[in-house]
């Protein structure tokens, strides 16, 4: 990494020419990292924060649209209320990778991460400080899925005012503590905060469906505090993420591996699986890890091995499921969830 790449570069207006960029062509024209400030009728800023990981651009793509339609409504660019646009991981996005081999997930670094510091820890620390002298109104984070997954909103507050951001975008509402260091986490110290999950890459619904939810925020006077009917969201609780240890191979059929993942994985998403239902076939030692979100092994209580299958050995919801092997081993095979709708907040 060059100094430059992990280097926070503010700005208070969009550099000539940036909105005709696509995601890959973005780090001809920045340096690394930017943070851009843009007036609007209303001063407190809605922080949006895009390409935190450089293969999924939905929210470059829903901010330029969101943008170049204003200018050419108003002849110039006009907003209901101030915005404060974080462009991430640049020169990710020109490989169309999640990250480059000698960088950090950028969405494993914001403050409150367990990950070992870096520049890249700095960074986001500034970030964070700069929101916040600045009074932050509410936060977005926006990324793609790249595995079958509905267009579902993320919170790390089990809030009324939480809730109530994340509703205006799904009725499908996910919580979660881990993995720690996420953007919606750092975020939610200082205002409403949500991570929206917009469907796969090249989805023209999934920009449209996130354009308009930055538009619906831009014209927020405030965020409602008031309760959430019971009917009106769905509400999941992430209990555990799934890895598969790196000394462990693993594929799809007919890849011969430790791990011969199933085809139909990625059907399971969002689904309440029975106990019983098989993930993979297992030979050789293969096996994946299971931490509850206090970071504790819990395998033994979610998964088996019943006559060379792993299988799930109580209900479970998976997300986030794919296909996609370098996904899966940057990240993780999928994360389990139960229904948390009993947990919603009366009104304060």
């Amino acid at each position: 990494m060059t100094a430059d790449s992990m280097r926070l570069h503010e700005l208070d207006r969009l550099p000539d020419g940036l909105l005709e960029l696509n995601s890959a062509e973005l780090a001809t024209h920045l340096q690394g990292p930017t943070l851009i400030h843009l007036p609007g009728e209303r001063e407190q800023p809605l922080f949006v924060s895009v390409l935190i990981h450089g293969n999924e651009p939905v929210g470059w793509d829903a901010v330029r649209l969101l943008l170049r339609q204003s200018i050419e409504r108003h002849g110039h660019l006009r907003l209901p209320r101030a915005m404060s646009l974080f462009i991430g991981n640049v020169h990710a996005a020109a490989a169309n990778a999640r990250h480059l081999p000698d960088q950090p997930d950028f969405n494993r670094v914001w403050p409150g991460a367990d990950t070992p510091a870096s520049p890249a820890h700095t960074l986001m620390a500034q970030v964070v400080e700069r929101m916040a002298q600045r009074q932050v109104f509410a936060s977005i984070d926006l990324h793609n899925n790249t595995g079958t997954n509905p267009h579902y909103a993320c919170v790390n507050l089990v809030d009324n005012r939480y809730l109530h951001l994340a509703r205006l975008f799904s009725r499908t509402v996910v919580f979660f503590v881990r993995p720690k260091g996420v953007q919606s986490q750092a975020m939610s110290r200082l205002c409403p905060a949500t991570t929206l999950e917009c469907g796969r890459v090249g989805d023209r619904h999934g920009v449209e469906h996130a354009r308009e939810f930055i538009d619906a925020c831009l014209h927020l006077a405030e965020v409602p505090d008031q309760a959430l009917p019971p009917q009106d969201v769905d509400l999941f609780h992430t209990v555990a993420q799934v890895t598969i240890p790196e000394h462990v191979s693993f594929g799809f059929p007919p890849h011969d591996a430790q791990l011969i993942l199933s085809p139909e994985l990625e059907r399971f998403n969002f689904r309440e699986l029975p106990a019983g239902a098989s993930f993979a076939r297992i030979r050789d030692g293969g096996h994946v890890v299971v931490r509850d979100e206090h970071g504790r092994d819990v395998s033994d209580r979610f998964f088996a091995v019943d006559d060379g299958e792993l299988k799930l050995r109580e209900p479970a919801m998976p997300s986030m499921l794919t296909a996609d092997a370098t996904v899966i081993r940057q990240d993780c095979l999928c994360y389990l969830m139960e229904r948390f709708s009993h947990h919603l907040p009366h009104r304060h």
